[in-house]
């Protein structure tokens, strides 16, 4: 039996990810989505640190907040993995963000992760009034905030002096429940700078959207720059789409609003598509990942409800059982 791992993306609100409906029911739909995604085998839940929705999609749909969502939810599961793909380390300062985390940990008996990157999204920076640096420094701030949110964890009382951030005799109680701390996952695609923090600190390594191509370059940098040998596990974000029948993909892209794509078109968007098909093809994509060294997988679904889940719990049996 293999140690992959399969995640969920909780619908959100992110690329159109809630149906019409009100408010309360939209998270009454996420909230279901949840339980059912631990009834048929799935290992973890993650949510988009975003306060809008990506700027592709409309911006006046609903979008529920990170760590809120993440905290209502977690009452309803138990024994999932719950972290976030991934916060944006702008938008906390990094002693707060231990807090959150550590009681997330509590809360859920020993089942947070902290997902974390440097920041993208400008336009939001912007519209909520955050200063967007440059990528060295929101990655050199990255950098400062991962050795002050390990101290905190960690430490009876820590203290760091850095260039952006400092704390001064402090304390973070509750500690995590999760030792030596939990997972640090970070992500980010930058190879020069990025990926050097990713080697000295992370516990786990998140590429979004990226190919076996692009993720085996990224694994092969990390591998020249982990000079101490650490043990990084490699993660991935994918787009799924799940068919009875191949043929079902065109209908769904008219449905999707992308009737002007060709199936072809359609899949290289998604991430060359590796995990958009039926029961086999997706099964066979992970398989892809795998054989370069990918054991943690966080599925986006562009068409999801219960039944979906349900025809997914096959994949994710023959995959732990054969890749």
């Amino acid at each position: 039996m293999s140690q992959n791992r399969f995640g969920i993306v909780i619908p959100q609100g992110w690329r159109n990810g809630l149906p019409q409906l009100s408010s309360a029911d939209q998270f009454q739909y996420s909230k279901d989505i949840v339980i059912a995604a631990e009834r048929n085998g799935f290992d973890s839940i993650y949510a988009y640190d975003h306060f809008i929705p990506h700027y592709r999609y409309p911006s006046t749909g609903n979008f529920f907040e990170c760590f809120t969502l993440l905290s209502a939810i977690s009452a309803y599961t138990k024994k999932m993995k719950i972290g976030q793909i991934v916060t944006c380390n702008s938008y906390r300062n990094p002693a707060l963000l231990a807090k959150m985390v550590a009681t997330l940990d509590v809360i859920t008996n020993g089942r947070a992760e902290l997902g974390i990157g440097a920041g993208w999204y400008e336009e939001e920076y912007n519209s909520y009034g955050y200063h967007y640096f440059s990528d060295i420094i929101r990655i050199s701030q990255l950098e400062e905030s991962i050795q002050i949110i390990r101290k905190l964890w960690m430490q009876k009382i820590a203290n760091f002096h850095g260039k952006y951030y400092s704390i001064d005799g402090a304390i973070c109680f509750p500690k995590p429940i999760q030792k030596p701390h939990p997972t640090v996952m970070v992500r980010g695609s930058g190879e020069k700078y990025l990926l050097k923090v990713v080697a000295k600190y992370a516990d786990r390594y998140n590429l979004y959207y990226g190919t076996p191509e692009e993720m085996k370059r990224k694994i092969k940098i990390l591998k020249d720059y982990n000079s101490q040998n650490r043990k990084i596990e490699f993660s991935i974000v994918l787009p799924c789409l799940l068919v009875g029948k191949y043929e079902d993909i065109e209908k769904i892209i008219k449905k999707m609003k992308k009737g002007g794509m060709t199936v072809d078109q359609f899949k290289k968007s998604a991430a060359g598509g590796l995990t958009v098909g039926t029961i086999d093809d997706i099964i066979n994509g992970i398989a892809e990942y795998v054989n370069i060294g990918v054991s943690h997988f966080i599925f986006h679904f562009l068409k999801l409800d219960q039944s979906v889940l349900k025809k997914f719990s096959k994949v994710i049996k023959i995959s732990k059982a054969t890749c």
